[in-house]
């Protein structure tokens, strides 16, 4: 019954109170700066008791300043319910769940998170603020970021605003599990391209999402940067060039070094070279190479240099088969590249251009020299021919060679030329009974020479000789061939032997011989007359004999006149030569012209054998070379004369007869042979002077 009545008591209470208290605005969760000024609002209406603030569920007090806790207060209009917490400056501490509660009224608002917030430092770049690097060489940059900073910062690289990919980040955490230090590294390749360039290294995050950056500068080492010019860079063989070699570096250029086609040129040392060029300065560069204390850069350049055409590779000497294709190369070199053509030698045609020439299904008549030329240069200079020789192989052409007409059993000799290419197995004779292709057979005899001089592009020559021994009649019938093969075939010709007649030969020199003789018939009348004459002074003038060399005491014949002569003092005028020469009376006689002024005779020689035959004649040799030898023809002066010999001739082996002509002089020459061959058994056949050589006198008149 009690229970029931306070119940009803309360409400009507309430009844009277009037609006229930609530919240009209609570805290919510925020979030601030370290060392700025948080503030969480709370308002309640209907509600004028006491209003709290509780921090992680702790009540911070009843009163507006709360004391005891210096930076925290409550503002806000009370009479209109605002009783708002303000904390500043806000420290990490102040980082908790925030309550608004109304005692009086049981009332407690949502919890509120303030969450403080810590900015990132400026980051630091290791090495900065001028970073240095060698160009080429990969590098690692360092930019960390420490203190407490909340949230973690990122660290971000970025070059003229652009931001650089390719940095990796590193967080090291402190021992109360917050972040501590961050780092982030940036890989690259520096370039002399980069040299002075700025980085920035940016710390950000959602505390300060603006960043702060640190910037630092590269300060790059590299080798040398070269370029390399050339004046003129077109020219002429032989004129002077210029090459200037520039570089930049870091460090600077410690020296320069100057090479051609790889080959150093000594005593350059600077960065400018002068040179007179050629023409191996188009296919050898000039190179220029520049070092300094990081590396060394080299560059080179080649020259546009004119020069006249320059043989490079000869046409090399071809032999092919009839009916093959053929083909020759040469190489011309030369600025502008010169026109080659090619031609025969000898002829003004060309057959072609270019470094080849190809010749289709050769024949004979292509065989020869073809010659590659090129032009000279524009300076006149170059140029010129080169030529080789094209081998046409083919069947041998034999030709026959001119042989001399031969006498009936005497020496004969046939001749044929051989070409070919390639060189005949053999060069072979063939007659009637048999052939011979070298060394002897019979009366026959084969020896093969080289030509002299060959035809052109026909290969060598040769000339093979047939030697017959003691021709027969049948040798001036037949048809002698020559002929030769090679792997291509034969050829062959026929020569024949020409015959040569003695009877022409034999008149003439029986008419020799009656001449010769005639004049000694007419030499000796002359010489007894004039003896004779001597012989009438011979009381008052004492004779002078001629003795005759080779004529012993003994041999010979003396007249008592003749014996008194000799004896006593006379003797001594008796002259004696060992050339043959006559001893003469002293005084000049003189001697009738036996052929009337037609010759001036001044003197005549005689050569005679003389023989011993009855009454004193001359032996004389035979009529006829064609006769057999037999015994030699007695000749007897006396009816020729119409006298008796006065003078008696001393027959001895050999002989002179005296002369009446102060200057009269003999000699002797040995006769040729032009009898008919008469070959003995086993004579060889060769050589060809096998032949009886019969000693016949010779008469020579001197004129």
């Amino acid at each position: 019954m009690l229970a029931s009545a306070l119940l009803i008591l309360v409400s009507c209470l309430k009844g009277h109170a009037g609006p229930v208290p609530h919240f009209l605005q609570q805290p919510e969760d925020l979030v601030v700066l370290l060392g700025d000024e948080a503030q969480l609002p709370c308002a309640l209406g209907a509600y004028w008791g006491l209003v709290q603030w509780t921090k992680d569920g702790l009540a911070l007090g009843g009163d507006r300043d709360l004391p005891g806790w210096s930076r925290y207060w409550i503002a806000g209009n009370a009479a209109s319910g605002q009783h708002n917490l303000h904390i500043r400056p806000v420290e990490l501490e102040d980082e908790a769940l925030y309550e608004c509660q109304a005692t009086q009224a049981g009332l407690r608002s949502r919890p509120a998170q303030l969450h403080v917030l810590v900015a990132p430092e400026a980051p630091q770049v290791l090495g900065g603020p001028a970073v240095s690097l060698v160009a080429g060489v990969p590098a690692n940059l360092t930019c960390r970021s420490r203190g407490h900073a909340r949230p973690t910062p990122e660290l971000l690289w970025f070059r003229d605003g652009v931001r650089l990919d390719g940095a990796t980040s590193r967080q090291t955490l402190l021992k109360e599990g917050t972040t501590g230090t961050v780092e982030s590294t940036l890989s690259l390749t520096p370039s002399s391209h980069d040299d002075g360039a700025t980085l920035v290294c940016r710390a950000r995050s959602e505390a300060l999402p603006t960043g702060r950056d640190t910037a630092i500068t590269l300060s790059l080492q590299y080798p040398p940067v070269v370029t390399l010019s050339a004046n003129p860079q077109t020219v002429q063989e032989g004129e002077k060039v210029t090459f200037l070699c520039q570089a930049t570096a870091q460090p600077p250029v410690t020296g320069y070094r100057w090479a051609k086609g790889g080959s150093p040129v000594l005593g350059a040392r600077g960065p400018r070279l002068e040179v007179v060029v050629d023409a191996s300065f188009l296919t050898e560069p000039v190179s220029c190479e520049v070092s300094n204390a990081v590396g060394s850069a080299n560059r080179s350049t080649a020259l546009d240099v004119l020069f006249g055409p320059i043989l490079q590779a000869k046409p090399q000497p071809m032999s092919v088969d009839v009916g093959e294709d053929a083909s020759f190369s040469c190489a011309w070199r030369g600025n502008p590249p010169p026109r080659v053509t090619w031609t025969r030698r000898g002829r003004a045609q060309v057959l072609g251009s270019g470094p080849t020439l190809r010749l289709r299904s050769v024949g004979s008549e292509d065989a020869g020299d073809y010659v590659c030329r090129a032009e000279p240069g524009t300076s006149g200079l170059g140029g010129g021919a080169a030529e080789a020789r094209l081998t046409v192989n083919a069947p041998p052409v034999v030709t026959a060679l001119h042989s001399a007409p031969a006498f009936l059993r005497g020496p004969a000799r046939l001749q044929c030329l051989v070409f070919a290419s390639p060189t005949p197995e053999a060069v072979v004779w063939s007659w009637d009974e048999g052939f011979l292709a070298a060394g002897s057979q019979g009366r026959f005899l084969v020896e093969t020479l080289p030509a002299p001089k060959g035809l052109e592009g026909q290969g060598p020559g040769l000339i093979s000789v047939l030697h017959i021994a003691g021709t027969q009649e049948s040798d001036f019938s037949r048809s002698f061939n020559c002929s030769a093969r090679n792997r291509l075939g034969e050829g062959g010709t026929q020569v024949s032997l020409g015959r040569k007649d003695l009877l022409p030969f034999v008149r003439i020199v029986a008419g020799v011989a009656t001449v010769a003789t005639t004049i000694l018939m007419v030499i000796t009348g002359v010489a007894l007359c004039c003896w004779r004459h001597g012989k009438s002074q011979s009381s008052s003038k004492p004779k002078k004999l001629v003795r005759i060399p080779g004529s012993s005491d003994g041999s010979s014949s003396r007249g008592p006149q003749e014996e008194e002569v000799t004896s006593g003092e006379d003797r001594g005028s008796i002259m004696h030569t060992d050339h043959s020469d006559l001893v003469l009376d002293e005084g000049i006689l003189e001697t009738k012209d036996p052929t009337n002024g037609y010759y001036k005779v001044r003197g005549v020689s005689v050569s005679l054998s003389l023989g011993e035959a009855p009454g004193g004649g001359i032996f004389l040799p035979p009529t006829s070379p064609l006769a057999p030898p037999a015994s030699p023809t007695f000749y007897d002066f006396s009816p020729h004369l119409g006298m008796a010999p006065p003078c008696r001739l001393y027959r001895a082996r050999a002989g002179y007869l005296t002369t009446p002509h102060p200057r009269a002089f003999t000699s002797y020459i040995k006769p040729t042979s032009f009898g008919p061959p008469d070959l003995a058994p086993g004579t060889p056949p060769f050589p060809y002077a096998a032949f009886p050589t019969p000693s016949h006198p010779r008469l020579q008149t001197h004129v």
